[in-house]
């Protein structure tokens, strides 16, 4: 059987699974020391081959992944998934329920407080008849 060696840069991949927004954001990941392979700081040029593990930091997750497949395009996520395993330990998964149940963006809930600009035309519309 003759098996050739299919070369896909680290970054490349870690775009096309959808892991991160841009291929250069995955490259910087990479610079800056959030992505590991065997507890050590990955190079971007690296070629990912099939069985390696990953532990990645994104913005809001630490991911542990197994490369079971080749990505040189990017897809979508239903199909990206289908090229690695999460293999995230379970108690940094349930950390990271805990903090997003705890944080809060500042940002206001739709429909929630107080009224929009229509909502308020509408109320005064209301009263002044």
């Amino acid at each position: 059987m003759n098996e050739v060696k299919e070369k896909l840069r680290l970054d490349k991949y870690l775009w096309s699974i959808r892991l991160f927004k841009t291929r250069s954001i995955a490259s910087d990941a990479c610079e800056k020391g959030k992505v590991k392979y065997n507890e050590e700081q990955a190079k971007a040029s690296r070629n990912v081959h099939i069985g390696d593990e990953y532990e990645i930091k994104t913005e809001n997750k630490r991911w542990r992944i197994k490369v079971t497949a080749l990505l040189h395009t990017r897809v979508q996520y239903s199909e990206a998934i289908k090229y690695y395993i999460d293999i995230t330990p379970a108690e940094e998964v349930e950390r990271l329920q805990y903090q997003a149940a705890s944080f809060h963006t500042g940002k206001r809930l739709s429909k929630v407080g107080r009224p929009t600009k229509k909502e308020r035309r509408d109320i005064d519309g209301f009263m002044n008849d």
